[in-house]
């Protein structure tokens, strides 16, 4: 929910969490009002692709790095056709762009885009208060937006919430679409668009991959009208628990016992499948810096992540479930969050990051080609 006029770029404007704290600075992007989840992203660089990623939508976006927009903006790195962020929250925005590739600034592309946005304001003393009490919805005010402290707050605490939001409808493809193999064709896959960013179909398509990319409407029977070789669900926004048409998806594909692969969303929605629960984390992990073991080589991965919800399953023994074995795959270092999931007797797996590394770091990569060998192992 965004209103927004031009101009008035430096006008006051305040940002009202929901339990009443409150930062003044002013305005940047759009001036008016934006209703969201207040989460912070740990990166400090690649806000291009973090503010295109569909999975955060109906998200306000807190940079902990302090100074950005360094690079401005190009038509190039876009994750998606066009900004996602419900709201953009900087400490020290950069005055003037330096990047050859930049071609316009950070400003004018969330201005152009009615993105409500607030800068100067102390964004690590707002990272450690949603630290200590969790994502929460938050208000951005500028201009004729304003008003006194507790009419804003009520405004804050009317916005719908994150837990139980069904939002891959509102960010899927509308049409299915190819995205056609680098050199020889070696699989095809049907990916099902819950948020996708653009760079994943890439990866794949460098693999040899021609990849038909689905809405998340798609049915059983029109995932497999382009005779895939493997499934794929994408990452994307939203509660897992309220995405039942997904969940009755990915069972129809496991009882098949087509190989798929879940990055993200995707990961949630195989917990889901498998008849594990989900929760929603405390504040989340989003960023280009988090520490994921896996299991199988016991190599540690930095990787790339957004997710405000996690798979509730056991770490150290194998569950059985419909479709056979399965067992966490990959662990979160930091707090022991699932990760990833793997079938046993299946070949089906998820991971809980982005292995398409947009923006960095490419530890990941290697996900890609274990979704091909299995691909090849079914074929053989």
């Amino acid at each position: 929910m965004t209103t927004a006029t031009r101009g008035a770029k430096r006008a006051p404007a305040v940002l009202v969490l929901e339990d009443g704290r409150t930062f003044r600075g002013r305005a940047y992007g759009a001036v008016g009002e934006t209703f969201g989840e207040a989460v912070f992203s740990t990166g400090m660089t690649g806000y291009q692709e973090t503010i295109t990623d569909p999975s955060y939508h109906r998200q306000v976006v807190v940079m902990t790095a302090p100074h950005i927009g360094n690079t401005g903006m190009n038509d190039e790195d876009a994750e998606s056709r066009r900004i996602w962020v419900s709201g953009f929250v900087v400490r020290d925005p950069a005055r003037v762009p330096s990047n050859w590739r930049s071609a316009r600034t950070l400003d004018d592309e969330l201005t152009a885009q009615g993105v409500v946005g607030i800068s100067g304001i102390d964004t690590r003393a707002l990272t450690r208060h949603l630290r200590e009490r969790g994502a929460m919805r938050v208000g951005v005010f500028s201009g004729d937006a304003l008003a006194d402290d507790a009419t804003l707050l009520a405004r804050v605490q009317e916005a719908p919430q994150m837990k139980g939001a069904d939002l891959s409808a509102e960010v899927t493809t509308q049409e299915a679409y190819v995205v056609p193999a680098v050199g020889e064709k070696k699989f095809t896959v049907a990916a099902v668009d819950l948020g996708i960013k653009g760079m994943t179909p890439h990866r794949m398509a460098e693999r040899g991959i021609e990849v038909h990319v689905l809405p998340a409407t798609a049915t059983a029977e029109e995932v497999y009208a382009v005779a895939p070789d493997g499934v794929f669900f994408s990452n994307g926004p939203g509660d897992p628990a309220a995405a039942e048409h997904a969940v009755a998806l990915m069972r129809e594909v496991l009882e098949r016992g087509t190989p798929l692969f879940g990055i993200c969303f995707g990961n949630q929605i195989l917990g889901r499948a498998l008849g594990f629960g989900t929760f929603k984390l405390k504040y989340g992990h989003r960023g280009i810096n988090q520490p994921v073991q896996d299991r199988s080589t016991g190599k540690v991965e930095i990787t790339a992540q957004n997710h405000g919800f996690a798979v509730d399953a056991p770490l150290d023994t194998v569950s059985d479930t419909p479709y056979g074995r399965a067992e966490v795959s990959h662990v979160g270092l930091n707090d022991n969050v699932v990760e990833g999931l793997r079938l046993l007797d299946r070949p089906a797996f998820s991971v809980q990051y982005h292995p398409e590394a947009a923006a960095g770091p490419h530890d990941a990569a290697y996900l890609f080609d274990r979704f091909v060998s299995l691909m090849e192992g079914q074929r053989a």
